[in-house]
């Protein structure tokens, strides 16, 4: 079982950047891909950015691409999404999820995470 934790969620301003930390309590931490998702009310959860087990290889939705980067830091065991220029339909839970995997490319797939985090709130306001 693996234990996520996200942090760095709050109440912005559109336009506004934020830092989303996701930290694995995880010693094979480098041999899993990672992803952030997101959920906001009434909506499923929805793929928001993926990043392979070395960092070399990301994947973005296209409703983020070009304003979020997603990066980690095996030495930390921690993965994090850098959001910037957020607009209020950024406004959501976001899910940290992790998978072990043998490949270097991230998964986009929201099924096939099997590890997922309690989720960090953002809002945006207008």
């Amino acid at each position: 079982q693996v234990q996520l934790t996200e942090s760095g969620g709050g109440l912005v301003q559109a336009g506004d950047s934020l830092r989303l930390s996701c930290a694995a309590a995880e010693r094979a931490f480098r041999h899993y891909a990672m992803g952030w998702f997101r959920q906001a009310p009434g909506k499923e959860r929805e793929f928001v950015a993926g990043i392979g087990t070395s960092g070399a290889n990301t994947d973005y939705s296209d409703s983020v691409k070009g304003r979020v980067t997603i990066s980690r830091d095996n030495a930390k065991n921690t993965v994090y999404l850098q959001m910037n220029n957020l607009k209020p339909e950024d406004t959501a839970v976001y899910y940290c999820a992790a998978q072990p995997t043998l490949h270097i490319d991230p998964i986009r797939s929201l099924q096939a995470y099997d590890y997922w985090g309690k989720g960090t709130q953002v809002t945006v306001s207008s």
